[in-house]
């Protein structure tokens, strides 16, 4: 199937007389005839369910159409972008290791690997997406572990080389991760550029319409584990806690990695969304690639709008001619990059904050990437945690605002900003 028929059909095929939309399967537990019958799930030699904090039938359906949409092998769902984000990274780093990361990249998910994660003892080096071959290449260490990069930076809007990234780290016996939020996989798959694992905060574009916070973790199933024994002997190696099982010995290169971290880290951690929650993001889903063509081309339009405005003093979008990424965005992403577009306000902050008070149809909301149009100021909202150098690292510069362009008719968007910029 087709990626837009695969956002209706993908993951769920019912049988004769079954429900045709994905069932909310609302129970925490699951009956079985027999204690032997339930052991082996435990002992992971048979597959199905029987607690709601590891896997759940619908979230797996929702996780099989993601996985198909992406491309990959095995994919999970998590309850939240962040969860997705760490335990991507944390399913083969840990203590005492090191990844290399974009410094262009979520203020949230920064603060997750440069504070938090720190604390549990991995390293993290970021390097700008635009760094030179030898600023790339001096960033790797022996126990380096996982690239991580942002197809489309939050909120910089620069596009990371995917390819650029995945030979790097492929060079060091290490996987490219990549969080494809912004553009999705209606309009980017960074698996066919080399990228090995994708994560999602599906809350975005998946969702879009703002109601349930969610993740995705998808696996391409190409890495080779098995190359770098010593490197990744979580994988590797048998896994005590479930009786010995070596992860990719029992679900191969497919499945090892989503295995391992539904065990592990859904066992141990538990960020696992409702049923509920998994059955709305499925009923946005099913709307995704409509709604990413109208956010596009509503989003070029106030570029370009902006672009031409005396009182704007830059503007940063993927799909705009003259964009620094704009080779790049057509490289990995022709049909479009997503519905956001990044802009200075000529006077900086205080300009900036007079413009989003100035809004009417669009919102002030921490939220980006749904169907109303909304408006946030990073550098004292989701990066404020951030030093001025970790900003300007980020491409975040004090005077940007990013604008979430949603699906409302373009003349009413572009009416609201001429009437906030006109107030400036």
């Amino acid at each position: 199937m087709n990626r837009d028929t695969i956002c209706i059909h993908g993951g769920y095929t019912p049988g004769n007389g079954e429900p045709r939309n994905i069932p909310i399967v609302q129970s925490t537990t699951f009956r079985y005839a027999t204690g032997e019958a339930m052991g082996a799930l435990f002992d992971l030699e048979a597959s199905g369910y029987f607690y709601t904090r590891l896997q759940n039938p619908t979230n797996d359906r929702v996780a099989a159409k993601i996985c198909a949409l992406e491309g990959g092998t095995a994919a999970m769902l998590t309850s939240s972008g962040q969860a997705a984000n760490f335990y991507a990274v944390f399913n083969i780093a840990s203590c005492g290791d090191h990844v290399v990361a974009s410094s262009a990249i979520y203020g949230g998910t920064f603060n997750l690997f440069a504070v938090t994660m720190k604390r549990m003892g991995i390293d993290f080096t970021f390097v700008s997406p635009d760094c030179s071959e030898e600023e790339l290449e001096a960033a790797f260490r022996p126990n380096t572990k996982a690239v991580f990069g942002e197809s489309v930076a939050n909120p910089a809007l620069s596009v990371l080389d995917i390819e650029r990234f995945a030979k790097a780290a492929h060079a060091h016996g290490v996987p490219l991760i990549v969080d494809n939020t912004f553009p999705t996989p209606v309009n980017c798959r960074p698996f066919e550029f080399g990228a090995d694992i994708v994560t999602h905060s599906t809350t975005k574009y998946m969702d879009g319409h703002a109601n349930a916070v969610g993740g995705a973790i998808v696996d391409s199933g190409k890495f080779d584990w098995t190359k770098y024994p010593d490197k990744f002997p979580g994988l590797c190696t048998p896994d005590e806690s479930y009786h010995g099982v070596t992860y990719t010995e029992r679900f191969g290169l497919a499945g090892a990695f989503i295995t391992k971290a539904t065990a592990q880290l859904m066992r141990d951690f538990g960020s696992i969304p409702s049923p509920q929650n998994a059955y709305y993001l499925n009923i946005g889903l099913e709307t995704l690639s409509l709604r990413m063509a109208r956010h596009c081309a509503n989003a070029l339009a106030v570029a370009k709008y902006l672009k031409n405005h005396p009182k704007v003093a830059w503007v940063r979008h993927p799909g705009l001619e003259g964009d620094p990424d704009y080779a790049l965005a057509q490289k990995y992403m022709p049909k479009g990059s997503c519905g956001v577009v990044s802009f200075g306000v000529k006077g900086g902050r205080e300009a900036a904050s007079k413009f989003m008070a100035g809004l009417e149809l669009a919102s002030i909301a921490t939220h980006v990437a749904d169907a109303k149009t909304c408006v946030l100021h990073p550098a004292s909202t989701t990066h404020r945690q951030m030093s001025d150098a970790e900003l300007e690292a980020a491409g975040v510069s004090p005077d940007l605002v990013r604008f979430s362009v949603g699906i409302e008719d373009i003349e009413d968007i572009l009416a609201d900003v001429e009437k906030a910029l006109a107030a400036v």
